[in-house]
């Protein structure tokens, strides 16, 4: 079965992904479609003939999206089958850039008059129940005049998205937000400009003069306040995938009959023999044949030593040749590189992210015909049941208020406002705090986090060679003059090692001494001389590695070091990465407030237990590779726990991507970022317990505005219907609909602005 996908545009709610798969699975020859709401794709299987992209398009344009074939750069089978499937990256950014500068554009014109007109909508209705308070500065003739102007631009000009989602509502029988926000400013608008133009008409029907074309632009103002919003944070979500593609090397060279040739990285096949030289990134994965080195993988393992390489060891795609050159033959290559799945894991956890927005626009899918069908049925019963009774005249009045009130005390103008209010709010309040959110979902699904799980690097520790331990190993040498012959000699070399030796040695005030002859073995370590006196910094060998002292502190995840002094050992010099601060505080405030613990690293047990009792964690799952951490973070989620991953690396992407809430450290790697919902500023673990309180009260805040927003229409709609008359003889008046509307936008506003004024713990 053929299978195509497609970037979709024109989707910006779960109705459209309903409806575009709804329609095409009608369609004979299409076997399945998968439309994404997250990533905007939509995924076609065809039983039969695959359908052109005409044929498609003729399908679902009716409905406002189109269908854009995604192009992977291959065309051949094969070719496809070696080739990482990203995203057209360029194409899908540049879409999304115009998507997000259309709504700026909108926005820019909309917002402005929004906000005066709502603070104007507000003081009147202020002035009407506080009688200490001015009247609004403007008459109403001329509010009216002005405000139906205004909504007259809003509605026919910023807000045709929304009329064209009535007409497809009625033209093809699909709703969604648009169609909500539509028919409710439509409605408002047209009942304003009947009794606003026809003032006789109002009198002969003893119609309110109340108008409602503050309602209209309000409103569509704040909707497109919103979606603008939503579409700045999907901006956001591509980026990590195309960082993660432009880590690949661009070339590679290959060795052909005993010639070095220059080829794209993308036409390397299993099997072929490649140079790698220093300073290079490793095109495939694969195992050396010849030569050592020391290689750069903290873009994928994340931990922040270079390992040491060397014939019959593998080597990763992506990862950065430190020193030495050495030949490997290719075994991975395309799809099937570590860091090719590390692109597909992110891309498919992103992938399965269900955004919080969601829930209201399914809501609304049935909001929609449900409030028309309730305003329909009270129009015509008011002028059936009604006239017989009332007779036509009060009848007609009380229909056409009936009708419009329903519309207006549905129109969902506060719950346009409960969500966005609290979450600006609060992502406000966490950026005072250092505390970045990049959108609602992660701080929805933060509040209902009940395990963490911490990388160690970067995360826990520091993830940076630090100076622990000078210890002598001949008495006839003291601590500072070990680490100033140490110092001495790695001033030369680029090694990592070498810098925090050196580091150290300078923040004592240890003046390093001029050396001469400075040799680098490979593998091995870097000596020089100080006038006639050889200084050999080296690795422990087997020997030394297997003694109780040394053996106890490599356990420990420490790093050491020798230095020889005309080739006897002098000393050690022992190097570690330490606690972050505020680690053990944090990791109780967490357990405080419920949390299960676990760090996660790639590191080695010993070592790694050793940090996590340092930390006062008390699980620990060690050894993993970045797949297997996202195997693991999904695992928990199959124990139905509700998982948040902390991170720094590259090799924390496909985890922080698979888990419910990703949080990225600051201090860590742009890829770590754009795939965690909240990122860290100085990669800071003591905000960890501060985003889980921020998250919470947002949350218990939205849940508070929805309450608010959704009691007004379960309590207003039937009073508008006229549920009232049979009892006290009153109908709702559309002046009571839109007050009670503006106070539930009040309602929610003030509420919201509580979250200033929390401190978070």
């Amino acid at each position: 079965m053929d299978e195509v996908t497609y970037r979709v545009k024109g989707m910006h709610c779960a109705s459209c992904a309903a409806i575009i798969r709804k329609k095409l699975l009608a369609v004979t020859g299409i076997g399945n479609v998968e439309v994404n709401q997250a990533t905007e794709q939509a995924k076609i299987s065809f039983s039969d003939r695959p359908l052109s992209d005409k044929e498609l398009n003729d399908i679902v344009t009716k409905y406002g999206y189109e269908l854009v074939r995604e192009n992977n750069g291959t065309d051949t089978a094969a070719a496809k089958a070696e080739t990482i499937n990203v995203v057209s990256v360029d194409g899908l950014f540049a879409d999304k850039e115009e998507q997000l500068e259309r709504q700026r554009k909108l926005v820019m014109r909309s917002m402005p008059a929004a906000i005066v007109v709502f603070l104007l909508m507000m003081w009147d209705i202020a002035s009407t129940v506080f009688r200490t308070l001015p009247l609004m500065p403007l008459s109403m003739e001329i509010f009216n005049g002005i405000t139906m102007i205004l909504a007259s631009i809003f509605i026919f000009r910023i807000g045709t998205q929304f009329l064209d989602g009535i007409g497809r509502f009625f033209r093809y029988g699909t709703a969604n937000m648009d169609t909500l926000i539509g028919i409710g400013t439509f409605s408002a608008f047209t009942y304003s400009s009947l009794v606003t133009i026809f003032p006789s008409l109002r009198e002969q029907l003893a119609l309110p003069s109340h108008t409602y074309f503050d309602v209209t632009i309000v409103v569509i103002g704040f909707v497109h306040l919103g979606k603008y919003l939503k579409v700045r944070s999907r901006l956001k979500t591509g980026e990590a995938i195309g960082r993660l593609a432009s880590l690949q090397a661009k070339s590679a060279l290959l060795i052909r009959k005993g010639e070095e040739i220059e080829i794209p990285a993308d036409k390397v096949r299993k099997g072929n023999l490649l140079l790698v030289k220093p300073g290079a990134k490793i095109p495939v994965d694969g195992i050396i044949t010849k030569g050592n080195s020391s290689i750069d993988e903290s873009m994928v393992t994340g931990e922040p030593f270079p390992v040491d390489r060397k014939e019959g060891d593998s080597v990763m795609a992506g990862t950065i040749n430190k020193q030495g050159s050495f030949t490997f033959t290719a075994m991975k290559v395309g799809k099937e590189t570590m860091l090719a799945r590390i692109i597909a894991m992110v891309e498919e956890a992103q992938s399965s992210k269900a955004p919080i927005q969601n829930i209201a626009d399914r809501i609304a899918a049935v909001f929609v015909p449900a409030v028309l069908a309730i305003a329909a049925v009270t129009l015509i019963v008011w002028l059936t049941v009604g006239s017989s009774i009332l007779g036509f005249q009060t009848a007609i009045s009380y229909a056409i208020m009936g009708f419009v009130g329903i519309l207006i005390i549905a129109c969902p103008c506060a719950l346009g406002l409960a969500t966005p209010t609290a979450i600006i709010t609060g992502i406000g309040k966490g950026a005072e705090n250092g505390i970045l959110i990049r959108n609602a979902e992660s701080l929805e699904r933060l509040s209902r986090v009940n395990t963490i799980v911490l990388d160690k690097t970067g995360t826990i520790t520091k993830g940076a060679p630090t100076l622990s331990d000078t210890i002598p190993l001949d008495n006839g040498i003291t601590a500072e003059a070990l680490l100033q012959y140490a110092a001495g000699v790695e001033r030369y070399s680029e090694h990592p090692l070498a810098e925090a030796i050196v580091r150290a040695a300078k923040t004592t005030g240890l003046e390093l001494p001029e050396m001469t002859g400075f040799v680098a073995t490979e593998g091995f370590g870097v000596k020089a001389r100080k006038g006639d006196i050889l200084v050999t910094v080296r690795k422990p060998d087997m020997q030394e590695v297997l003694r109780p002292t040394l053996n106890a502190m490599l356990n420990q995840g420490k790093t050491i070091v020798i230095v020889e002094i005309d080739k006897k050992a002098a000393g050690m010099i022992v190097l570690s990465d330490t606690l972050k601060e505020g680690v053990k505080e944090s990791i109780a405030a967490l357990k405080n407030k419920g949390m299960r613990i676990i760090m996660m690293t790639g590191d080695n047990p010993a070592s790694a237990s050793h940090i996590a009792s340092l930390a006062g964690i008390d699980e620990v799952i060690a050894g993993v590779l970045p797949i297997e951490k996202a195997a693991k973070i999904h695992a928990l989620q199959n124990e139905g726990k509700i998982v948040a991953m902390a991170g720094d690396g590259i090799n924390d992407a496909p985890a922080l991507a698979q888990a419910d809430v990703g949080i990225a450290m600051a201090t860590g790697t742009d890829i770590a970022m754009e795939s965690a919902g909240i990122t860290l500023l100085k990669g800071d673990i003591r905000k960890i317990p501060q985003a889980v309180a921020l998250s919470r009260t947002t949350m218990r805040i939205i849940r508070q505005n929805l309450f608010w927003a959704f009691i007004y229409n379960i309590i207003g709609i039937p009073l508008a219907t006229g549920a009232l008359y049979p009892v006290f003889g009153i109908v709702l008046n559309p002046v009571f609909s839109g007050i009670a509307m503006a106070g539930s936008s009040v309602s929610v506003v003030s509420n919201s602005l509580r979250l200033k004024t929390i401190k978070l713990r």
